[in-house]
């Protein structure tokens, strides 16, 4: 007998939902965000130190923020994230000064802190108070929907924008909008969606973080999972610190071709950019939904994990070359498979890690795996900043495919470590 789809009550809170999910995916800066930095006259190293900044200080505040919505409200831990985050994007219009940009980092960083996870929260509750928790995969699922369309629709309004202003820069400020109408939303949601409000003592936020680093070295030090663990986070990381560099290799082959010429560069460089982009987010899409018939083409996950590594170590490899001498189009067609292979890894991943780890200690696996992302992609993206300030662009990112091949040796797979530990 076949099974049929939950049956979902669309109530205004529904719609309300979905709504926060589309504006939130409604940063028109981030196409564009490496050129708006290379404007300022950023340095490719500075770019880097500043996404290190971000990651290390969102990994920092994501603890003592967790208690923090714990022991005043989820709602006003959302309100105070997109308050943040619009401090941060009017900082980043205003200001170009590196240490200014660096406290919008952190503004940022406060905002990606308290948000991850609380809004789920929020859904959870409601749909407990409803009665209705059995349906939180579908529920969950369909209110998501809309957070995927606004990032289809985030480039294209994006390169409209700046087709119509003829700058990059007005994006930080255009994205205050959509920020400024979900915090009305998220102001204005039922309270009773704060749940039990408990009040957080010091000692608390000890316990929690001795919890935390005894969960991560415990994880580190379960051979079977130390390398499933490094190799989801090194490709991750090294995909994190090398996506914007995309942007410079549009950029060029939009000034190159012969195609809207009357227009000044920047309004052809948008629209080649917000395409691509577009074109970008449908495939890796598509990319995620097919990652089970994927890896089922493999005789386990560990060959699926380590083939699909050293491909994307090659589009790197390729990417880079392809920019040096001058092939930017295939060097951008690589990139795109890079974007491709990690959607389709990224399931296999967490399925890999989840067989190699007892279910016990399964968030404690998860969250190291996030944690050292975090940390490699802080340690990745001033390096490789530095050898495209060095060696040019196509050369820097060659040479950080070659350090990624190196890694390989450390971080492979045994294909026979596809076995559920004793323990």
């Amino acid at each position: 007998m076949e099974k049929q789809t939950p049956q979902i009550v669309r109530d205004s809170m529904f719609y309300r939902f979905s709504l926060y999910g589309f504006l939130k995916n409604l940063r028109f800066f981030d196409p564009f965000i490496l050129l708006i930095f290379r404007s300022y006259g950023l340095s490719f190293l500075q770019i880097g130190i500043l996404y290190s900044i971000r990651d290390i200080a969102t990994n920092l505040l994501e603890l003592p923020t967790g208690l923090l919505a714990d022991s005043f409200g989820r709602r006003r831990a959302m309100v105070f994230a997109f308050i943040s985050y619009i401090v941060s994007f009017v900082i980043l219009y205003s200001l170009k000064g590196f240490g200014f940009l660096s406290l919008a980092m952190i503004f940022f960083a406060f905002g990606d802190a308290f948000r991850t996870g609380t809004h789920k929260a929020l859904i959870l509750e409601y749909l407990k108070i409803n009665n209705i928790s059995d349906l939180k995969v579908a529920y969950y699922g369909l209110t998501r929907s809309a957070s995927q369309l606004g990032s289809a629709l985030n480039s294209l309004i994006a390169a409209g924008l700046v087709f119509y202003t003829g700058s990059y820069r007005i994006m930080f400020l255009a994205s205050t909008v959509p920020y400024t109408l979900d915090l009305i939303n998220l102001a204005t949601y039922p309270k009773e969606l704060d749940g039990e409000i408990t009040r957080v003592k010091g000692k608390e936020i000890w316990s929690r973080l001795d919890s935390t680093l005894k969960g991560f070295f415990k994880t580190m030090k379960d051979g079977n999972a130390q390398k499933m663990i490094l190799n989801s986070a090194s490709f991750s990381a090294a995909f994190k610190s090398t996506k914007d560099y995309l942007q410079p290799m549009i950029s060029g082959i939009a000034l190159s071709l012969m195609l809207f010429t009357v227009l000044e560069e920047t309004r052809r460089e948008a629209l080649l950019i917000g395409l691509v982009y577009f074109v970008i987010y449908l495939l890796t899409s598509l990319a995620s939904r097919r990652a089970y018939y994927f890896s089922n083409r493999f005789k386990n996950l560990p060959r699926a994990v380590n083939i699909t590594y050293l491909v994307g170590v090659g589009l790197l490899v390729a990417a880079g070359w392809m920019a040096t001498v001058g092939l930017e189009l295939i060097a951008v067609i690589c990139f795109i498979g890079i974007f491709l292979l990690n959607n389709i890894r990224r399931p296999i991943n967490v399925g890999i890690i989840s067989d190699q780890i007892s279910s016990k200690v399964m968030a404690s696996g998860l969250s190291t795996e996030t944690l050292l992302t975090t940390l490699l992609s802080a340690l990745f993206a001033p390096i490789l900043g530095f050898l495209v300030d060095t060696f040019g662009l196509g050369y820097g990112i060659s040479g950080m495919g070659l350090v990624m091949g190196l890694l390989f040796f450390v971080v492979s797979v045994g294909e026979n470590d596809n076995q559920l530990p004793s323990n």
